[in-house]
């Protein structure tokens, strides 16, 4: 009955999970530190609880979640591969988690080394050389790449106000080209799942200042006419960004700016292993070509003759400026670099052959049941595919949804669904290198079993999930009428 109640209902006035000791300063005044207006009316209403029954409280509400220590999350283009828990402890060490980030840069020397070196690295696994580690996250990483891209064509005295983006694109890629004041065009895709060359030809025109674009993309393919492609974009004064989210699928093998990339972000959260969830942190540093580097964020991290670091705070020059405070969330730099350092060179060549491998072992695993799930694209994939569950709604009369909803029964946390858009009833499905084939198995048993089951009975899997501590909720009116906040005059006190 106890897990029925809520953390209000457990507690009793008085009860303390800790007491401050005495005040040993002078007391101050509270009407001279807080005017009227931000002052509380009364107090909050706040649980008070015991130690045991506040631990218990997180405790269960960690357990209503699923996350990659729970079971397989195969979540496509997010590459939920294994934390390792050695890089959590390198990232406790006192002189990381406790370094203050107002520390003067002469008492902060193992840190600003750290990320130099971290930058270094990027810069080798992407093929560009000049890295900033500031930008938050792989949407932060986008809009300063598209900032650094209209930097670069004002300063050469150029007003470009097109973003060419495939149809197969994130979904952040539009809305980052809205927020950096450009227009989105959108390029076609071909019948083997990459750039239509044409179509890009066509819109490669003079106000175009920017190709955003993964490789391999969204559908798993890796393009083949890369070069022809980076060749239109050049060839009209444009450049060239790679969204870094799929870098998975080649660290080691070939690199961005091989391909002709002008600009890289990187998602230390998916390919380096840095933890997902929570809204952060995030972390999503960008590296660029010779010929962006002048327009790149200041403070740089830079290297003195005698061997010690410091930051650069010139202000003068094309620079876009600071896009946040401090270098970037430090502890994500710290996980990053211990993966870095603990594969090595051949290591990172080797996660990505293996995630290769899983994901199309995966895919042959499922290829029994193309009569209802077909892959989309393509006959081989990179690091992930994507299935079309159009056959599967028409003849067993099942959604992607239902199967979706019906893995969580499974202890499978579902595939990215309805993505990409042209993808009819898509699934899309990375398995990542962490993974056992023994758990590539039971996942290509379930999906089977679900299709079984909803041959007899489709509608177990349309009212599916059961087992979660929440049923499947109405998502299309929560977001047709979002209730963000509450009145506050019709909040209740609590029981």
């Amino acid at each position: 009955m106890s897990e029925t109640l809520t953390i209000f209902e457990k507690g009793a006035p008085g009860r303390r999970a800790f007491v401050a000791p005495p005040l040993e300063v002078p007391r101050v005044d509270p009407h001279a530190l807080l005017p009227v207006r931000l002052r509380r009316a009364q107090p909050p209403r706040l649980p008070e609880v015991s130690e045991p029954e506040l631990v218990r409280h997180y405790v269960n509400l960690s357990k209503r979640n699923f996350d990659l220590d729970s079971g397989f999350y195969p979540l496509g283009s997010c590459t939920m591969k294994h934390n390792p828990k050695l890089h959590e402890r390198v990232a406790a060490l006192p002189g990381h988690a406790r370094l203050h980030p107002f520390q003067h840069p002469r008492r902060a020397q193992g840190a600003l080394e750290l990320m130099w070196n971290l930058q270094q690295a990027l810069g080798e696994i992407s093929g560009l050389p000049h890295v900033s580690l500031q930008p938050s996250a792989g949407s932060h990483g986008e809009l300063a790449g598209l900032l650094l891209t209209r930097a670069y064509h004002e300063d050469r005295g150029e007003q470009r106000t097109k973003v060419l983006t495939p149809d197969t694109a994130h979904g952040t890629n539009p809305a980052t080209v809205t927020m950096a004041g450009l227009k989105v065009v959108k390029v076609a895709t071909n019948a083997d799942g990459g750039v239509d060359v044409e179509d890009l030809r066509a819109k490669a025109t003079s106000d175009v200042a920017c190709l955003m674009l993964t490789n391999p993309n969204t559908l798993g393919i890796f393009d083949a006419n890369i070069a022809e492609i980076a060749e239109i974009v050049h060839g009209v004064g444009a450049t060239l960004y790679y969204d870094g989210a799929n870098l998975n699928a080649i660290m080691g093998i070939t690199r961005p700016g091989d391909m002709g990339f002008d600009i890289v972000h990187f998602n230390l959260h998916k390919s380096f292993t840095q933890p997902h969830g929570g809204g952060g942190p995030g972390s999503g540093p960008i590296a660029v070509s010779e010929r962006i580097a002048p327009y790149l964020m200041r403070p740089r991290i830079v290297r003195d003759d005698d061997g010690s670091f410091d930051l650069d705070m010139d202000e003068d020059g094309p620079s876009i400026g600071r896009l946040r405070g401090f270098q970037g969330n430090y502890g994500c730099f710290v996980r990053s670099y211990a993966y870095i350092r603990s594969l090595g060179a051949e290591g990172l060549k080797d996660a990505s052959v293996t995630a290769v491998l899983n994901a199309n072992y995966l895919l042959a695993k499922l290829g029994g049941l193309a009569e209802h799930l077909p892959l989309a694209y393509g006959r081989l994939c990179m690091h992930e595919f994507v299935l079309s569950g159009a056959p599967m709604k028409r003849e067993l009369g099942i959604r992607t949804l239902d199967l979706a909803k019906r893995l969580l029964d499974f202890g499978v946390h579902p595939p990215t669904v309805y993505f990409p858009l042209l993808v009819d009833e898509a699934l899309l499905i990375e398995p990542t290198e962490t993974e056992t084939k023994e758990t590539l198995d039971r996942f290509a048993e379930i999906v089977a079993a679900i299709l079984r089951e909803a041959a007899d009975d489709p509608e177990i899997a349309r009212n599916a999930p059961y087992s979660t501590p929440v049923r499947r909720l109405d998502e299309a009116g929560a977001a047709k009428h979002p209730l963000i906040r509450q009145p506050l005059d019709a909040q209740k006190e609590p029981a």
